[in-house]
């Protein structure tokens, strides 16, 4: 199997269960940013030190993987057959909340903004978080035009809320603080 299938040469891409788009329609903006949310997570997860968090980071960006699925799959039929497990709910919101709550309780407690960045790891996971973001507009935006999973936009808001604290813990882990705006 070749990686290049000449399909979209036209603008085009299609989507699970076979329907054809232009690359410009908002489901493939939707589940492009959040392809690009996960990248963005696996550059922070090669940043040193490559111990912190590791299964952390995997559990994420096996979670994207199963969001950007049932963005990219409209139909309601196919999509358990596009699953590699069941979909995003209630259940992996809860599981980013316990991990931020684990990872806030050492930190200080934040009075003020902070600067993004830090030592390198830190700073990849504020940049992870400005992409999460972006990504959560995006399934907004497509969630005014078609339904989308509640489980989803919960999960990419709380994503972000992680990634952030996330990113300070990273930064303490290597005796960075915050600074504060």
């Amino acid at each position: 199997m070749r990686i290049y299938t000449k399909t979209g040469d036209g603008g085009e891409t299609g989507l699970f269960g076979g329907d054809r788009v232009k690359k410009s329609h908002r489901r493939v903006a939707a589940y492009g940013d959040v392809d690009e949310t996960n990248a963005a997570i696996g550059v922070a997860a090669a940043t040193a030190p490559i111990e912190f968090e590791t299964g952390l980071f995997e559990r994420m960006q096996r979670d994207l993987l199963t969001v950007g699925a049932e963005l990219a799959t409209p139909d309601p039929e196919r999509l358990a057959r596009a699953l590699a497990g069941p979909p995003i709910g209630d259940g992996d919101v809860q599981e980013l909340e316990r991990a931020i709550d684990r990872l806030e309780a050492p930190l200080p407690s934040l009075k003020n903004f902070i600067l993004p960045g830090g030592a390198p790891k830190g700073a990849a996971l504020h940049i992870a978080r400005t992409v999460c973001r972006r990504a959560e507009r995006s399934v907004v935006a497509l969630s005014l035009e078609t339904p989308v999973s509640a489980g989803i936009l919960k999960y990419l808001n709380r994503l972000s809320d992680l990634l952030f604290v996330l990113a300070r813990s990273a930064n303490a882990h290597v005796g960075r603080g915050d600074v504060t705006w």
